[in-house]
Parts: C-alpha cells; structure tokens; sequence
C-alpha cells in the first residue's frame, strides 16, 4: 500500500492555491485504505460488544491502557473543544462504592417495567462494576474552550455528543485489542460526582467497565437474550425528507 505521503497519490490533497503555505505543509494523501486495512475496521465495528459480565479479574497492562486512551483522545469534537476528562478506577473500594448507587438506581428501573419485562429485566447479569479490573469514567467539562466555542454557537449540546465519539474510539480500540467494555448508564448522577469529587460544572457521559475478555456474543447480547432486535435498516434511511408514514422508527 502507498504511504500517505506517496506523491503518486498527490492528486487526493486539497490543491495549494486553496491552502495557505503553512496548511500546505500539513496536508497528507486521503487515500482509501488497504483491503485488509479496511476489513480491520469494519471487523472491529462488526464484532464491538457492551460487556456486561464476562469480564476476566487480571489487570491491564499500562501501555494497552494508554494505547486506549490515546485512540479516545484522537476523537473529534466541535470546534476542536476537546471536552473530555478520563477518570481511572482500579481500587476495590471505590468501585464497590459505585457498585452501590448503581444497585439503587437499578432496582429502581426494574421498577419502571411490569409483568414479564421486569422479570427479564431481573434476569439480565449486570455485574461489569464489580467484575471488570478497570472503570473508566468519561467525563464532559462543559466550560472547556470558554463561553464561546466554534461550532457550539447554536447547540450547547455537541460538547457531549463530542465526549460520545471519545467513548466509541476508546470501544473501538479495545475490540482490536481484545478487551472488553461495558457502559454503564443506570445510577444518579449526583451520587457517583460524590464519589469521585467530580465538579458540578462536569458532566458524567459514561462508567465503562474495561478488562479482558475470553469470549464475546456473535451478536448483541440484548438481543441473544431477547430484549430487543436490531432495526432494518432500510426502514431507518429517508431521502431528502422525514417519511411521515407512521411507522416506528
């Protein structure tokens, strides 16, 4: 495969009259991926699981980790405000103490379902705190980049949907590692900012349960379990226009 820089791939980069001299030394080839290069990425995409219990207890090397982090960090975000924050758990105590509020929270949402559905609910094995060697906490500092942020100007809300694809490059990486990650969601929010001194102003957008794995689903496992089925999707593209159809979407 061409390296990046391959100046038989020249014609890809943005043509110098429309860059400055200093942008020009910045640009590289926008070359397609290798075959291989391409399967990798989508395999990871493909083959990517919420982890809920299989987690192994042996820790993680520093490096993996960082390499984890750095592959979150490389993630884009609206007006390059770079929002996020990466708290790492490993002590025991500080992840029973999180374990707590989730139990609370999650016996209240087994609340919110009747019937059959709260009996799956109850069957489901949510057991990533406890289990998982490492919990990270991702957070979204929404005073990052100042009052006024490029591209923010309309929709306060990107510093988190930024934070969002910090999460998915760390789950990614973590896929091609052999690592597995489950996000947990189910706990309020006050109680863990209390546990990990967490400033008001800073957001919580995900607890991710981090740790080897020796096997995973060949599919979703909520949909293994059947909770739920994913979406054709077909029925999720429109052209030029919302389908008012009535159809759930």
């Amino acid at each position: 495969m061409p390296s990046f820089d391959d100046p038989s791939h020249s014609h890809n980069a943005a043509s110098v009259a429309d860059v400055s001299p200093k942008d020009a030394d910045h640009l590289i080839a926008a070359c397609a991926f290798s075959e291989a290069e391409r399967a990798a990425v989508y395999r990871a995409i493909e083959t990517r699981r919420d982890v809920r219990d299989q987690f192994r207890s042996d820790p993680l090397p520093e490096d993996l980790v960082r390499r984890l982090l750095e592959a979150a960090h490389r993630a884009p975000s609206v007006g390059f405000m770079q929002p996020w924050n990466f708290l790492l758990v490993r002590q025991q105590e500080t992840r029973e103490r999180v374990w707590k509020a989730f139990h609370q929270a999650n016996e209240e949402a087994c609340q919110m379902f009747e019937g059959d559905r709260r009996a799956q609910y109850q069957r489901l094995k949510l057991e990533g705190i406890r289990k998982a060697p490492l919990s990270i906490c991702i957070t979204c500092d929404t005073k990052r980049g100042g009052p006024v942020v490029l591209g923010r100007t309309h929709n306060p809300a990107t510093d988190v949907y930024s934070t969002v694809c910090a999460v998915q490059n760390l789950w990614l990486a973590a896929r091609a590692e052999g690592v597995g990650v489950g996000w947990v969601s189910i706990f309020h929010e006050d109680a863990i900012k209390n546990i990990l001194n967490i400033p008001e102003h800073v957001k919580i957008v995900a607890w991710l349960c981090v740790g080897y794995v020796d096997e995973l689903y060949d599919m979703p496992e909520l949909a293994v379990k059947g909770w739920r089925e994913r979406l054709p999707l077909d029925e999720l593209i429109f052209e030029e226009c919302w389908h008012a159809d009535g159809k759930e979407r």
